[in-house]
């Protein structure tokens, strides 16, 4: 009796995986907020970022808050889960679970507890959340579309019609897009300067030489290799990484983690590999990783 008794739950776990599994499958994209109700200020803690880039390490093309929408979700809001992570009471642990809901604020799926003993806040939320993940991990999720959710446009959002928030929000995008520009900039006038050829000094002729009459080929004009190495400079919060221009590349910002940076504005994560610095990253739900030179 007993044992069908377990049978009878292991087998309804399984079947709630893996109506799970399938339900999130039909969803294409995950909105993360860009605060969580159980925090005070926004991106605290880097949480938000660190949900971002964990959905993203799991499959799903994950997006912030106001960020400028794909056409398609910009049509069909549907087409999207609304993450949120839920803090649960405990008197010696930090309990987070991952919460999923459609576009009718319906729950999809919940995770179980990622729990942490650590006392210090920063460090007890960033080890929760990153268990709490293990259950979307496990899911094996891969997008497959569903016709009775593409079919649905309950809400048309166009450009004229954003909320101030998000124009925001896209405002700052567009100034780091003109910032990313002036840096290109910046870099090919380095560049030119380099081609720029010295004069050289007019060596003496000693008497017994005569001057020499042929016409002699100009040497090609080679440009000097710029330097790809990226210095750290402190800030709050973390560090600012400058080339040799000097320009700001990268903000990262510390995590609980030791040699592990969550790069700031970017669904990134840096961190230390041996003795080179790594940079990963994903662009339209590939992951892609470069070897950064930084010096500390």
């Amino acid at each position: 009796m007993k044992s069908k008794f377990l049978f009878s739950i292991a087998f309804l776990l399984l079947f709630s995986n893996v109506f799970s599994q399938t339900n999130l499958n039909n969803y294409k994209y995950v909105i993360v907020p860009n605060k969580f109700d159980f925090l005070k200020d926004k991106d605290q803690y880097q949480l938000n970022s660190l949900a971002q880039f964990l959905f993203g390490k799991y499959g799903f093309t994950a997006l912030k808050e106001g960020e400028d929408y794909p056409q398609d979700l910009r049509s069909n809001r549907c087409l999207a889960l609304r993450s949120d992570v839920l803090k649960e009471s405990g008197m010696f642990k930090t309990r987070l679970k991952v919460e999923l809901k459609d576009c009718n604020d319906q729950v999809i799926y919940t995770t179980g507890l990622g729990e942490s003993r650590e006392k210090e806040f920063k460090k007890a939320y960033n080890q929760s959340i990153r268990e709490a993940f293990l259950f979307i991990r496990d899911l094996n999720y891969s997008y497959v579309p569903n016709e009775s959710i593409t079919s649905l446009a309950t809400t048309t959002i166009t450009s004229t019609s954003q909320p101030a928030a998000k124009r925001e929000v896209s405002q700052e995008i567009q100034e780091l897009k003109e910032e990313i520009e002036i840096l290109k900039k910046a870099k090919l006038a380095a560049a030119k300067q380099d081609l720029i050829v010295k004069p050289k000094p007019v060596a003496e002729l000693e008497p017994e030489i005569p001057p020499k009459t042929e016409i002699e080929t100009a040497k090609p004009i080679v440009a000097k290799p710029t330097s790809n190495i990226l210095y750290a400079q402190e800030i709050s919060g973390g560090f600012q990484l400058v080339d040799s221009s000097p320009k700001v590349v990268y903000k990262i910002k510390s995590t609980g983690l030791d040699n592990v940076y969550l790069v700031e504005g970017k669904s990134a994560i840096i961190y230390k590999k041996g003795s080179a610095w790594v940079i990963e990253y994903y662009t339209n739900g590939v992951l892609k990783k470069e070897t950064l030179n930084i010096k500390f």
